[in-house]
């Protein structure tokens, strides 16, 4: 009932900023009711390297970090780009995965995982079948815990209505 009377209160308030309240009004069904429907989305994700040992010439100050008992040893710090990634439940991801660099990477969510070859482009199909927040993480362990983000599903229902 709310939504309704919010309906007719941005009707009446858009007729009467457009100067056409003499012109009869006509209630359709809402949008709202309409159910979502799934898309396909193409999302194009990269490997970046934030900190890595190749720069140490560049940035002297990671010799130090890199060294044993160092706050990098073991680990370079990687990311993905981007890092959060959202769609709808039910939508069809078609990811392009693109590592530039000539270390090897890979894509992990908890129900798909993608190994990311040194200087290659790499496809995967998913289709987002539960709504939440789920984590993607790069396996590899030296790359851990940086490499990392989250793919955010919406819910199909909270989208009813969008186009």
């Amino acid at each position: 009932m709310a939504r309704l009377l919010l309906s007719i209160a941005v009707i009446a308030s858009t007729l009467a900023c457009t100067g056409r309240g003499d012109a009869p009004v006509r209630f359709q069904a809402s949008d709202a009711t309409l159910p979502y429907v799934p898309h396909v989305r193409a999302v194009t994700v990269t490997t970046v390297p934030l900190l890595v040992k190749e720069q140490q010439g560049v940035l002297p100050f990671l010799k130090e970090d890199f060294a044993r008992g160092g706050v990098l040893e073991g680990k370079e710090v990687y990311a993905f780009s981007p890092s959060t990634i959202t769609v709808v439940q039910g939508d069809t991801i078609h990811f392009t995965f693109i590592n530039p660099e000539d270390d090897v990477h890979s894509f992990v969510l908890p129900d798909l995982a993608v190994s990311l070859p040194a200087q290659k482009v790499t496809t995967a199909t998913y289709v987002a079948t539960h709504a939440g927040i789920f984590p993607f993480v790069c396996a590899i362990q030296a790359h851990l815990p940086m490499m990392s983000g989250q793919l955010v599903v919406l819910s199909a229902e909270a989208m009813r209505g969008a186009h």
